[in-house]
């Protein structure tokens, strides 16, 4: 497991998704790993907020538990599967991502409509992500606790 989530998002999209989402950007391969940094920063904290706010937090909760869970039905979701195989976790990430779109294109200038193609591509990959380390966690004989676990810790 990569040092921070961030990383690990980073390494299971790969050089080849990561070039996609440049040409999707108009960026450089540097410039598009900026924005999937920044991207997985605020789909993170979207997640966060919505576990914390009461209208929400049953269904990232119960999202978290089935992530978390002994056999998790999320393996291979990055692939062609797309966010149909991906459970709850898949749906709360679903609608999350456009605001989180929206904030990245405002922090950036980069247009909304490139910024919300590229988040789209990045959230099976961040689901993708959370179930390799929960499935690391538990062979390392721990279960994943949480949010926490999934995301690692608090960010801004």
């Amino acid at each position: 497991m990569s040092e921070t989530f961030e990383d690990d998002v980073l390494n299971e999209l790969g050089d080849d998704r990561l070039q996609e989402i440049a040409g999707l950007l108009g960026t450089d391969p540097a410039g598009a790993r900026a924005v999937v940094g920044g991207s997985v920063a605020e789909l993170s904290g979207e997640l966060r907020r919505a576990a914390a706010e009461p209208a929400s937090a049953d269904e990232v909760r119960a999202a978290v538990e089935e992530v978390t869970s002994a056999e998790p039905p999320l393996q291979g979701v990055a692939g062609f599967g797309g966010l149909a195989a991906g459970g709850l976790m898949a749906g709360v990430l679903g609608r999350l991502a456009r605001p989180a779109a929206n904030a990245i294109a405002k922090k950036t200038g980069i247009p909304a409509a490139g910024i919300t193609r590229a988040v789209d591509i990045l959230v099976p990959v961040v689901l993708a992500a959370m179930t390799k380390r929960a499935t690391a966690k538990r062979t390392g004989g721990t279960a994943a606790d949480g949010l926490g676990d999934l995301l690692g810790g608090p960010r801004k």
